[in-house]
């Protein structure tokens, strides 16, 4: 592995070169935003250097979305005003209402708890777990939508979905009951990572076992599921 760098306009761009027995060059942004390039040995750099450029819009683009994905630092929760809460791979603050009527808002950026007893951190804590239960319930069934209109010509009916807490496993597939189970904690993490998961399972529906088949249809379906499958394992897991 070498070091390389490319100018792109005002940018330079830093990338981590690896020669492997490969027909093409490929890229891989990674979760800590380090970029590799794969390549064989007989490609030229000077070649490389031109395909980091043509792949340069996409690279600074999904960089700084990665960046802004980072995340938080964890403390003990207090549900108080400020606190930062991870939604769809994102940091939201905060706001807490004294209100005879108790919900929860999405507004503006900002996730706004409405309780009687402001002082109450069982209730607070109860009524953000359930608002964030039901936007998972939106979040998953929008994605399975989604994704099996791309794996639909494969004759893969689209299943139903449960939603539950799972320490080691992002989903689960379900084959005879024609269902997928999927891991709460996806409600924190990016929508392409949710797809990622939903793909991978629906995928199974096809080939149950992790073969050459079963990865060769989902880099046919999705070429980065990789960096996908990064952001959950590392990034996200990290903020949980």
């Amino acid at each position: 592995m070498v070091k390389k760098e490319v100018r792109y306009g005002k940018r330079t761009i830093s990338y981590a070169l690896v020669r492997k027995d490969v027909r093409n060059i490929n890229l891989n942004l990674k979760p800590n935003l380090a970029i590799e390039i794969s390549a064989h040995r007989n490609v030229p750099i000077r070649t490389i250097n031109n395909f980091v450029r043509r792949k340069a819009p996409w690279i600074i683009k999904n960089t700084e979305y990665f960046r802004r994905a980072q995340p938080e630092k964890r403390h003990p929760r207090e549900y108080s005003n400020g606190e930062s809460y991870k939604y769809l791979g994102k940091q939201y603050r905060l706001k807490v209402y004294k209100s005879d009527e108790e919900l929860v808002k999405y507004d503006k950026g900002y996730i706004k708890l409405y309780v009687k007893n402001t002082k109450d951190k069982t209730q607070k804590a109860r009524l953000l777990k359930e608002w964030f239960k039901l936007k998972a319930s939106e979040s998953f069934k929008g994605s399975l939508e989604k994704v099996h209109k791309i794996i639909g010509k494969y004759k893969i009916e689209k299943p139903d979905f449960v939603i539950r807490s799972m320490k080691k496993r992002w989903g689960s597939c379900v084959g005879d009951k024609k269902k997928i189970i999927l891991n709460f904690d996806l409600i924190y993490a990016p929508k392409f990572c949710i797809d990622y998961v939903i793909l991978h399972e629906l995928v199974h529906f096809k080939y149950k076992n992790h073969d050459k088949r079963f990865f060769e249809l989902m880099t046919a379906l999705m070429p980065d599921w990789k960096t996908r499958k990064e952001i959950l394992d590392i990034e996200v897991t990290k903020n949980l």
